[in-house]
């Protein structure tokens, strides 16, 4: 029996290990398939106070921190949660295990919205992508699309420029109304980018003897291109939990839901920026929580 187990490895997560492992709590860290989430991916982390390097390193850091604490890691995902009838849970795993906890902390992030039109399932993998900096090496001096507006689209198109030959970012609106002034202010700056607004992609196809794309816009027009990175937004990966347990339009948790002895922390959280300080607030934050609920029953 833990006294706690969270569920996620990303900065929420690994910042609630480290409170936990300090309160000399048995703490397991469920960690997914690879550490860090979202975080894990960012080639060059620069809005978290304190830090110049990338986000993996990060991750590391902190995961070291929790060891050194006591904290345990098993890479696995949680399926379904169980709530016994002595208040305590049992979390069944992907890898067939279960393992039983007095307490549970929610961290398990978001994962990128997926592009919903004819062509971006069947060229998934194909020259569609959901992640710049894990597929960006595969388009050295290619040209490539980036489908949003926000601060992730951005930051995808500024480190895609430093690979690829040209960069398209294609957004639906008029301007780039929900991304920093800074980032903005880079992309005007790269000759390589550009930027067609008011637009947006009804259909992906392989141009016929080549290896090449064709994205159809809802205007009509026809972009020829190498690759296509996505970027539209976040979805949280609650679908192991009960639909008891209520969520907003993200499928973000409503802390006011949860039965005793769960919280929750990070991107998954609702009615929160999804930042990595904010994560790593909520992690913390959880983890106290959780700790006075254990302290409580002793």
């Amino acid at each position: 029996m833990f006294d706690c187990i969270i569920l996620g490895s990303g900065p929420a997560g690994l910042t609630a290990a480290i409170y936990c492992g300090r309160a000399k709590k048995n703490t397991l860290v469920l960690a997914g398939a690879s550490l860090g989430g979202q975080t894990g991916e960012i080639a060059k982390l620069e809005n978290y106070p304190g830090w110049a390097g990338s986000g993996m390193e990060l991750i590391m850091f902190m995961k070291k921190q929790a060891s050194s604490f006591g904290a345990k890691f098993e890479f696995a995902s949680a399926t379904d949660i169980k709530f016994n009838d002595d208040g305590t849970f049992t979390v069944i795993c992907d890898n067939g295990k279960s393992m039983d906890a007095k307490t549970i902390i929610l961290a398990t992030g978001a994962m990128a919205r997926r592009l919903e039109i004819d062509g971006a399932r069947e060229f998934f993998g194909h020259g569609v992508s959901y992640c710049a900096t894990c597929d960006g090496f595969f388009y050295n001096g290619r040209d490539v699309l980036v489908i949003g507006g926000g601060n992730a689209a951005l930051n995808d198109a500024l480190y895609l420029a430093d690979v690829a030959k040209n960069v398209t970012i294609i957004y639906r609106k008029s301007e780039f109304f929900r991304a920093e002034a800074v980032l903005r202010d880079r992309v005007k700056e790269r000759e390589n980018i550009k930027c067609m607004f008011n637009t947006e992609l009804k259909s992906i196809s392989k141009k016929p003897d080549s290896e090449r794309l064709i994205a159809t816009t809802t205007n009509g027009d026809e972009i020829e291109t190498d690759g296509i990175f996505v970027a539209i937004g976040h979805e949280a990966n609650t679908d192991y939990l009960s639909e008891t347990i209520k969520r907003d339009d993200m499928g973000r948790i409503a802390p006011e839901s949860l039965p005793h002895g769960m919280f929750v922390a990070g991107d998954v959280h609702s009615n929160i920026k999804m930042q990595i300080a904010t994560a790593v607030g909520t992690g913390c934050s959880a983890a106290m929580d959780a700790i006075a609920y254990l302290n409580s029953k002793e």
